[in-house]
């Protein structure tokens, strides 16, 4: 089993940077862990994945160029640097842990085994 817990979500203005974390504990060397959001009433949406040697990414197209998706394996942490927020990408952030052989199913919500508590994240004036 995995623990994921999210941290570094808040209140940004418009074109503001947020930096998340998502801290792992437990069976962390089988599992790897990617970005979801999701807002009140829509579908979770996969943001950012990063592969297993840390080498290919994967992100929505609503956010390329803007986020960041990277892992620091020593301390079981991956991080979603967030760069020119937008009010449309207010949320609540969500990490969630995969097997090392989906990367064929990056950021399809059926892929993930664990998940964290989410994080707020809210873009505004």
């Amino acid at each position: 089993q995995v623990q994921l817990v999210e941290s570094g979500g808040g209140s940004v203005q418009p074109g503001g940077s947020l930096r998340l974390s998502c801290k792992a504990s437990g069976d962390t060397q089988r599992y790897y862990v990617d970005w979801f959001r999701q807002v009140p009433g829509k579908e979770r949406e996969g943001v950012a994945s990063l592969d297993t040697q840390g080498k290919l990414t994967r992100y929505a197209d609503s956010v390329k160029g803007r986020f960041t998706i990277s892992r620091d394996t020593a301390n079981h942490t991956t991080y979603l640097q967030m760069n020119n927020l937008k009010p449309e990408d207010t949320a609540m952030y969500y990490c969630a842990a995969r097997d090392g052989g989906t990367w064929a199913y990056v950021l399809q919500r059926s892929t993930y085994k664990y998940w964290g508590q989410g994080t707020q994240v809210t873009v505004s004036l």
